[in-house]
């Protein structure tokens, strides 16, 4: 079933992307949500005239991202966290903690954005992935250090 995505869908795709979806996937739960809507002959002439007139507004956006990814590059994080005698943290370090750190720093991220590969249940450097925009995104190092 072919859709045109109304906002971004983790792992379908971006706003305005044309995508093929299963149909239960797009009937019973994307079109009802408002997520999406069907990709009718009429739906894409009006996707692509709007396209064409946000083309200028787009390009703004992407640059501030890229602005935001250059200032974001230079910075390293240390979080804090209650660990055990072994260095066994308690629970583990989530993109939570790592947006709470960026707001500290002055980046106002939704952690939503923000990717963590590997679970951290241990001291040590990590990186996180924030994703500014469909075409930017930055790599931040972290630590873990103890707490205690």
């Amino acid at each position: 079933m072919e859709i045109i995505l109304k906002e971004d869908v983790a792992n379908v795709g971006y706003k305005d992307d044309v995508v093929n979806v299963k149909s239960g996937y797009g009937r019973n739960f994307l079109i009802p949500q408002g997520k999406a809507v069907i990709a009718s002959e009429s739906a894409k002439k009006v996707l692509a005239e709007n396209k064409k007139q946000r083309a200028h507004k787009l390009a703004k956006i992407k640059q501030d991202a890229l602005d935001l990814a250059a200032k974001m590059e230079s910075v390293t994080l240390t979080i804090g966290a209650k660990t055990s005698s072994t260095g066994t943290i308690f629970g583990s370090v989530t993109n939570i903690q790592i947006a709470e750190e960026l707001s500290k720093k002055g980046f106002e991220i939704d952690r939503k954005t923000i990717t963590i590969k590997d679970s951290v249940k241990e001291l040590g450097s990590y990186n996180a992935f924030v994703r500014l925009h469909k075409e930017v995104s930055v790599t931040i190092p972290f630590e873990v250090i103890s707490d205690n």
